[in-house]
């Protein structure tokens, strides 16, 4: 019972930000790491296909291998532990991601990545500064003629009760194979008065089916990019004034589209 409501302490004492509590993928539901209650349980800690949080705070060290999956240098974790589970998904559906609610304060895009993993799975495999991400989808700043409190970002539909979730598509032209998925909000509250953005990184693991042939590379002039590396501190659309941002610049590599 101790232990119980000190979870339930330290819950409440965090509530003030998030994480990527639960999906839709394939048509299915996937429930994901619960960062407070996930630890506790040990052997029993059910499998998941999303790897392991620390916590639902923010990752502020942009050079810090944290970035990548919001996971903890501190505890020996490089970047995030692999999961063990991969959800199945065919390229070209969307997933659904749900949020735990989200502060009104935190205003800022939400981005999503891809990678690649080996074609043995995503199970045993960290990207390390690897130059394997590509972008897949980001949803910035939706005004740019006002300042808050009007503006519309990405992370806007997150802050009602209940929230939408957020979504992304599976390029259609994928090859089939395993794909570790990097999705954040970037909250810039903080950003001018303080000088740093507050990330919000988590990673899960799809197998995805399909006919599709490409794998996004730096031979086919795709962008491809590291975390950390991907960003940095004086990024037109991460050092802002997020109460006048003015016209706003999404963070990192372009969009990767299918070629046609």
């Amino acid at each position: 019972m101790k232990q119980l409501l000190s979870l339930l302490a330290a819950a409440t004492a965090v509530s003030a930000h998030g994480y990527v509590d639960n999906a839709t993928i394939g048509g299915e539901f996937y429930q994901f790491y619960q960062p407070y209650f996930d630890p506790y349980l040990g052997p029993s800690a059910p499998p998941r296909i999303s790897r392991k949080l620390t916590s639902n705070g923010p990752v502020q060290d942009i050079a810090s291998i944290d970035l990548q999956c919001g996971g903890s240098t501190s505890e020996g974790v490089i970047g995030s532990a692999p999961a063990p589970l991969h959800a199945a998904v065919a390229a070209g559906e969307t997933v659904t991601l749900r949020w735990t609610t989200w502060p009104d304060s935190h205003m800022g895009p939400v981005l999503t990545y891809m990678a690649r993993c080996p074609d043995q799975g995503c199970e045993g495999w960290e990207p390390g500064v690897e130059l394997v991400w590509f972008k897949i989808h980001h949803d910035g700043r939706h005004t740019t003629d006002k300042s808050y409190p009007d503006d519309i970002w990405g992370s806007t539909p997150l802050m009602t009760i209940p929230n939408p979730g957020t979504t992304y598509t599976i390029p259609s032209c994928l090859l089939p194979g395993p794909y570790l998925v990097r999705h954040e909000i970037i909250a810039l509250h903080s950003a001018w008065a303080r000088g740093e953005a507050q990330f919000y990184p988590s990673c899960h693991q799809l197998l995805v089916s399909g006919s599709g042939s490409v794998t996004p590379s730096a031979a086919n002039n795709d962008t491809l990019v590291s975390f950390p590396g991907a960003y940095s501190a004086d990024d037109a659309g991460i050092f802002l004034n997020v109460w006048n941002p003015g016209n706003y610049t999404t963070p990192g590599p372009p969009v990767f589209t299918c070629p046609e």
